[in-house]
């Protein structure tokens, strides 16, 4: 009977028509059994729709709905529960975390369908013959594929998995499916890099256009290893040295392929200290959820936002960071201060609970903030960027509250877009306090 839990029926919608509740299971659409809410996106787009619906209590509804187009039926489903992932890669940063986080960060998924759904990367070492015919069957495209080798034996080693699908075989068979793919291959110093990755690379655009972009991007290392296999970080010297032979790469590459299609995440820039190329050879921005083209994103904004930024109320404001993007932020702020009349006081906060090799802004802890901030004269505001923040909950990773930041560093502290425009919106929001 399993079908789909009803989390929500959107008011003066069909289904509230119907009489259909929150609490109830929709099992069937049209005699199709529903797994999931894409078996309900793929068999609920006919005009003539039955639905089999089962209440709380055991009893069976079979309600019959004709109407006009894509209306939509107004049903709220609840998340589906994840598959779980078997693998045991040598990086794995799940493994690297310290105790005392928020709880589902220690769960690793290693589903397709929040591939399809909410762009996660998955490796597809957990699937069958019938999930790949299900993804062909109902177009699962995009997906986003964690490749990290071609090589099987390597894969494997990586993977901390045996006896699991060659992953060409497997991309070749939704290539010729028409499935598009973004893939990426997190890179570890003298493991996946050197010949291993030019093959990688070089099979991987093989299956252009439908393998349609990827990144490499550099392994993160946190201080909790204890017990994990070694690995060795990305250097200064040694992205310096990766981006003057692989940038080159890329735009031989897009040359050859008619698109860029090879992204060097920004990190490597950012610890080579080498200059970023300009924003347009990063396409359509492909792999930005990936750390990729963030910074020159940022950058070409922020010309943009000072162009239009005016003198106003004078204010001083703490912005924090991570340690990666704050010579970038800072020079923003530099020249938004002199535009505005504004005091920014930008601070890279360290990381003590990861380590110090692990620079991003997302993974700064409130506890760390705390730690950098106390004893400062922080100003009229603190601005803390939403990527160090789950989304909608206003919580870190640390469980830390923002109410509870505002507590510990007894002033007011704003969530604020990590964008130019983002700070220069909080700039107005913290004159008119």
């Amino acid at each position: 009977m399993e079908g789909l839990l009803i989390d929500y029926v959107q008011p003066g919608s069909i289904a509230e028509e119907l009489e259909i509740e929150a609490g109830d299971r929709l099992v069937a659409i049209n005699g199709q059994d529903l797994r999931d809410i894409i078996d309900f996106s793929f068999y609920a787009h006919d005009e003539e729709l039955t639905l089999e619906v089962v209440k709380p209590s055991g009893e069976h509804w079979e309600a019959e709905i004709e109407r006009d187009g894509d209306e939509p039926l107004g049903l709220v489903f609840a998340s589906p529960v994840p598959a779980q992932c078997g693998n045991k890669c040598v990086f794995c940063f799940v493994h690297q975390l310290p105790k005392g986080l928020r709880r589902p960060l220690y769960v690793k998924d290693e589903d397709y369908r929040l591939s399809f759904l909410y762009g996660n990367y998955v490796t597809l070492s957990n699937i069958d013959r019938v999930d790949l015919d299900r993804i062909v069957a109902q177009r699962l495209s995009p997906l986003y594929i964690s490749v990290h080798a071609t090589n099987p034996a390597l894969r494997e080693r990586l993977l901390g998995r045996t006896e699991i699908l060659p992953i060409l075989d497997v991309m070749r068979e939704l290539a010729a499916a028409r499935i598009v793919m973004h893939t990426q291959i997190v890179l570890c110093p003298g493991l996946n890099d050197g010949i291993e990755l030019e093959k990688t690379v070089r099979d991987l655009a093989g299956l252009h256009p439908w393998v349609e972009s990827l990144a490499i991007v550099p392994v993160g290392i946190t201080k909790h290893r204890r017990g994990l296999p070694a690995l060795e970080p990305v250097t200064t010297g040694y992205a310096e040295a990766f981006i003057r032979t692989w940038q080159p790469a890329a735009e031989r590459l897009e040359r050859e392929l008619g698109a860029p299609f090879l992204f060097i995440a920004d990190e490597f820039y950012i610890k080579s200290g080498l200059p970023f190329p300009p924003l347009e050879i990063y396409g359509d921005l492909p792999q930005i959820e990936n750390g990729v083209g963030m910074i020159p994103l940022f950058l070409d904004e922020a010309e943009r936002v000072l162009k239009k930024a005016r003198k106003g109320k004078p204010v001083t404001v703490t912005v924090v960071t991570g340690e990666s993007p704050y010579r970038y932020l800072a020079a923003f702020l530099e020249k938004l201060s002199a535009r505005t009349g504004a005091t920014f006081k930008p601070v890279a906060v360290h990381n003590r609970l990861f380590g110090e090799s692990v620079t991003v802004t997302g993974l700064v802890a409130g506890s760390d903030i705390v730690e950098e901030l106390s004893g400062r004269d922080l100003g009229d505001a603190v601005l803390v960027p939403d990527v160090m923040l789950k989304e909608g909950e206003g919580i870190f990773l640390d469980d830390l509250s923002v109410d509870g930041l505002e507590k510990s560093l007894g002033t007011r502290v704003l969530v604020v877009e990590a964008t130019p425009r983002g700070v220069v919106d909080a700039l107005r929001r913290v004159r008119s306090l």
